[in-house]
């Protein structure tokens, strides 16, 4: 808790990678309840600008690289549940 943590996802593609490919991380609290994106990404970063990680969240991803991790900033216990990392590359999805 505290300090920056990184929350990593790599993905691979049959396709090329072009500005169609879209990330969107979501996240759902440990105690349940509804799933809620907390970022996306389509050519530029777009971090979610409401609810408890309105600007905690950082991209720290290259898709050129297969890589669409993104950072938490001060994470906190009430932080903790499941984070889902999706990644779409049309055709392949």
């Amino acid at each position: 808790a505290g300090e920056q943590v990184l929350l990593t996802c790599s993905f691979k593609s049959s396709s090329p990678i072009t500005e169609s490919l879209t990330v969107d991380w979501t996240y759902r609290p440990l105690t349940g309840g509804q799933m809620e994106t907390i970022f996306h990404y389509q050519s530029v970063p777009y971090p979610t600008t409401v609810g408890k990680f309105k600007d905690r969240i950082s991209w720290v991803g290259n898709v050129a690289k297969g890589d669409a991790s993104i950072a938490l900033q001060s994470p906190a216990l009430s932080d903790n549940g499941t984070f889902i990392c999706s990644v779409k590359n049309p055709p392949d999805v």
